[in-house]
């Protein structure tokens, strides 16, 4: 059995999940191929992983690397399960000119990888590289389950899904985490054990549409009082789902630093009242890059040290939903899927984010009807940019490029029209002279 992990130069998480990987009964004698485009972290990543697999797995797994388009295909050839984490462009020079452009018209982030202009641009080049990996798969590993982690999730996951014929699943970290992370901050945590929760949406805006405790009941109103309460005291690292949940009356899977510009309501030009009554961390990602650039070189010394790579299995999803499909022991995780009904109130094209159940044959979203009113219309204000971002990079059309900043609802309410063209235009142009393309392929 073969996985290919495209983006190994991203080496602390192939470490996780190739070590989850590889500490799965099925999987210890699993052929592990490395793709990446940067021979020194292509090269970083295969000696950890090599040091790995000796450690945790008794040499039992064999590795290999690839480097660059010339050897994509052998990468892929007759892979199972193909995983990916590229992030086209990297921080220098592609989010630098992601967040850099924008300022000059006064559009100020915090993430930029998902949504608004940055996620919309991130979400253009990585699709014209997703093409050319659609078309490796389709030749050389039809039958492999692509297990996409590279954001903006739902655009690219969407764009597989409707324009492939490859078998597509997305998987984030933020479902794992949601509930646990939010009891624990309202100092509930004895409540953790043993509790059962519902969570639907779209990737980064999915809803904790019902939380119980061990015995069935209800821990919404407890948390929505508490919730309350906590965003009238002192400042804290999550305000903005705070006052979703005070608002819209349900909390979300994503960080409050990503949904602050997943909407109008909190960054707007001349309020910064806003920005420090709901703590947002303007140009957050950015100096999350600067810093684990770095430290990547102290990082990588620590993890090599004596050659004694440790690891310890993680939440991440990929580990399991190979071993389901390999023990047909059934699994549940939270997938981003094409909607096709699944919430009936959303765009059947829309890519969302739904209970699965994996097993032998695949993977099986489950039906949650409508979402109620409101949150649906926080998730279709995001779709409709994620269906004309994928739109544009089919098509390559600079208009739609337009129509997709324009429907985004953070631009929409700091720009003009006028200066959204002419933001795209410039941040398009500056995207092809640094040698990542939005609207052709590279």
């Amino acid at each position: 059995m073969k996985v290919t992990f495209m983006g190994a130069g991203s080496t602390v998480f192939a470490k996780n999940v190739l070590g989850d990987t590889m500490m799965a009964e099925p999987m210890h004698d699993v052929e592990i191929a490395l793709y990446d485009i940067d021979r020194q972290r292509l090269d970083e990543s295969y000696i950890l992983i090599d040091a790995m697999n000796k450690t945790v797995n008794q040499g039992r797994a064999t590795i290999r690397k690839y480097l660059g388009v010339p050897q994509r295909k052998d990468a892929l050839r007759g892979a199972s399960f193909v995983i990916n984490a590229i992030q086209v462009g990297l921080y220098e020079p592609c989010t630098v000119i992601d967040f850099e452009i924008p300022k000059k018209y006064g559009l100020r982030q915090t993430i930029g990888d998902t949504l608004g202009i940055g996620g919309i641009m991130r979400g253009l080049r990585t699709i014209q590289v997703m093409k050319g990996f659609a078309r490796d798969m389709e030749e050389v590993c039809p039958d492999a389950l692509f297990l996409n982690y590279t954001n903006p999730m739902a655009i690219i996951s969407g764009f597989m899904q409707r324009y492939s014929s490859v078998q597509t699943v997305g998987l984030c970290h933020s479902v794992q985490v949601c509930s646990h992370c939010l009891l624990t901050e309202l100092g509930m945590e004895d409540r953790l054990e043993g509790r059962y929760e519902t969570i639907a949406g779209i990737n980064h805006m999915a809803w904790l549409l019902d939380i119980r405790d061990r015995d069935g009941n209800d821990l919404y109103p407890e948390i929505r009082r508490r919730a309350k309460e906590k965003n009238a005291g002192e400042k804290h690292g999550d305000m903005v789902r705070f006052d979703y949940i005070d608002k819209l009356g349900y909390y979300c899977t994503e960080s409050s630093e990503h949904n602050s510009e997943y909407n109008p309501y909190y960054i707007k030009p001349g309020r910064d009242d806003l920005i420090e009554k709901f703590n947002i961390p303007l140009d957050e990602y950015p100096r999350r890059c600067i810093n684990q650039i770095n430290g990547w070189a102290k990082q990588r010394d620590e993890i090599l040290a004596g050659g004694n790579v440790t690891h310890s299995r993680s939440q991440e999803y990929a580990s399991r939903i190979i071993e389901a499909v390999l023990t047909d022991v059934p699994y549940k995780i939270g997938g981003n899927v094409i909607n096709n009904g699944l919430i009936s109130n959303l765009p059947k094209e829309a890519c969302v984010e739904v209970p699965c159940l994996v097993d032998k044959s695949g993977v099986h979203p489950t039906y949650i009807g409508d979402l109620p009113l409101q949150l649906a219309m926080m998730n279709s204000t995001n779709i409709y940019t994620q269906l004309l971002t994928i739109q544009a990079a089919v098509t390559n059309d600079r208009r739609t490029v337009y129509q997709a900043a324009m429907a985004d609802p953070h631009t929409g309410a700091e720009l003009s029209t006028d200066e959204i063209v002419s933001m795209c235009d410039e941040l398009l142009d500056a995207h092809d002279e640094a040698g990542y393309p939005c609207l052709r392929e590279p």
